[in-house]
């Protein structure tokens, strides 16, 4: 049951990294400049800021 556990786990991390980054990679040049995010460092970002001790 433990491995079925940590699949699950690391699904919901990947689905939640591509949610992420589909939802930046909506926004313009201009509010991602606002954020201090360029656009090809997006998916280094989310890659790094990992998952939150909330969602663990």
């Amino acid at each position: 049951m433990n491995t079925l556990k940590m699949i699950s786990q690391k699904f919901n991390a990947w689905r939640r990294y591509r949610e992420t980054v589909r939802e930046l990679s909506q926004f313009s040049d201009y509010e991602l400049c606002d954020i201090g995010i360029r656009r090809c460092d997006i998916e280094d970002i989310v890659r790094r800021s990992g998952p939150r001790k909330a969602d663990v």
